[in-house]
């Protein structure tokens, strides 16, 4: 969560596309990291289960928001990344407010979380010139793919909610 600043000021102030890339794939590689080894050395905490989604979307949605303000990363995926974003905050938002709790992260959300944070960097390497023929083929199946299952995951996470509520 503390690179995310750095990422944005690549981005933006110094407009060094290809590094803002290397920064999303770092900061998801670290995330997934973390999250494997509290599993695997067994120290999953109540903190790390709220910090670990609460990173995922950080970096997700300023990687978004700021592809979109610097025009790397196509509206047709960023729009509707966005909305699912909101939709699902709001959605946690009124669920805690009404006592319903958290609801726990599935394993396809994971899997759509990985595809999304391979496909946005490489859409960043596709717009900096970097091997386009190479990134975008799967950047375009990875950032469909990942979004549908992202879309599927809020449907089923409305009804985990409306069953605790």
């Amino acid at each position: 969560m503390l690179a995310v600043p750095w990422f944005w000021w690549v981005l933006l102030a110094q407009e060094r596309v290809g590094l803002a890339a290397l920064l999303i794939f770092v900061i998801g590689s670290t995330d997934w990291i973390d999250g494997y080894l509290a599993r695997r050395l067994n120290q999953v905490s109540e903190v790390g289960k709220f910090l670990d989604p609460l990173a995922d979307r950080l970096m997700i949605a300023s990687a978004v928001v700021a592809g979109m303000i610097a025009g790397v990363l196509p509206l047709v995926i960023a729009i509707p990344l966005i909305a699912r974003e909101v939709a699902v905050a709001v959605g946690a938002l009124v669920l805690a407010l009404q006592g319903g709790g958290k609801l726990d992260v599935r394993d396809l959300g994971k899997a759509a979380t990985f595809l999304l944070y391979g496909a946005i960097p490489a859409f960043y390497l596709v717009s900096a010139g970097i091997a386009p023929s190479f990134f975008a083929p799967p950047a375009w199946i990875a950032g469909v793919v990942g979004l549908t299952l992202y879309y599927w995951v809020a449907v089923e996470y409305t009804l985990d909610a409306r069953k605790a509520l």
